[in-house]
């Protein structure tokens, strides 16, 4: 009974968390442009084993080969075909980049939630674990793990984990702070609701759209910062990734060579999956977040009312 009484007393979640996405899509062409970004390169990386023209590992062509109707970009200085190898590379950068993104949000989420509703002595101890994180230098970080524990796909899985969960915490924790002080949290926990039962039912899907948008743009983040590890030599040099590529055609001296085409489609491949992340990630957090909403600025928002009792030909 006490709970119907809680459930009464609070009432619905606001309308704007609880939109669809596909009503968001609607409203935000760039974030639908963003979605069918992300969801071709998935499907390639899915399809990989089936759609790639030629192995990833076996000399098809000649060394460098520009190219051509049966290369479409060209070859490596392995005589390897380009296209099968960003096929392939999609595949792991993709796994890396949402596998990396996973690790994060679960914690950043998890800590900014903890921090920002119960505050006091946990939210002292777990900023000031994220304010140490929040310094470290990145490349510094990745450099002192992959030398202790030697470069792998895993390690940079947890190395990029561990340098984006903090800003999520920080994120998370200030929302929080503001959800926890509206009137319903106030009454429910005046009702006697647990803490447990307040953070589920009505803390979490308040923060749900920023965290969602939230992890969107980590995507992005990480897939960009697995291509910076790769090229700098800190990933495994025998699995193919698009950070590999770029790093083998920069070590086989591939610019010097004039041979473009070992950079140019990857880069193209790595900037339009990023530009989708952010597109969607963008149009999800402008669309769930009222107070993102409000303060776009706008022309018609800031048009002059016509004065009382004057036509609006007055001003």
């Amino acid at each position: 009974m006490s709970m119907l009484l809680q459930e009464a007393a609070v009432g619905p979640l606001p309308e704007v968390s609880r939109r669809p996405l596909r009503t968001v899509l609607r409203h935000h062409k760039s974030g639908l442009i963003g979605l069918g970004i992300i969801l071709f390169f998935i499907v390639i990386a899915l399809a990989a084993p089936v759609l790639m023209p030629y192995s990833p590992t076996v000399q098809s062509c000649a060394v460098f080969a520009p190219p051509s109707a049966k290369h479409w970009f060209g070859c490596d200085d392995g005589g390897i075909d380009l296209l099968s190898e960003i096929m392939l590379g999609g595949r792991i950068s993709l796994l890396i980049g949402f596998a990396a993104t996973l690790v994060s949000m679960v914690i950043g989420g998890g800590v900014g939630i903890l921090s920002g509703y119960f505050g006091r002595w946990v939210d002292i101890v777990l900023m000031r674990i994220t304010d140490y994180l929040l310094v470290i230098p990145p490349l510094a970080f990745a450099l002192v793990v992959a030398d202790v524990w030697g470069p792998s796909v895993v390690h940079v899985i947890i190395v990029i984990g561990i340098l984006q969960w903090a800003p999520t915490a920080r994120i998370i924790r200030a929302q929080v702070m503001t959800v926890k002080e509206r009137v319903y949290v106030k009454r429910v926990r005046a009702m006697g609701a647990s803490d447990t039962r307040i953070i589920a039912r009505h803390v979490l899907p308040q923060v749900a759209p920023l965290l969602v948008a939230n992890t969107v743009l980590t995507v992005a983040v990480a897939i960009y910062l697995e291509t910076t590890l790769a090229f700098l030599g800190l990933e495994d040099p025998s699995s193919v990734t698009w950070g590999t590529i770029l790093q083998h055609a920069f070590d086989r001296a591939a610019v010097s060579a004039g041979a473009w085409w070992t950079i140019v489609p990857d880069g193209i491949a790595i900037s339009l999956l990023i530009m989708g992340c952010f597109l969607l990630g963008r149009a999800i957090e402008d669309a769930l977040n009222p107070r993102l909403r409000v303060g776009h600025l706008s022309t018609r928002r800031w048009k002059l009312r016509p004065l009382v009792g004057l036509g609006p030909d007055a001003i």
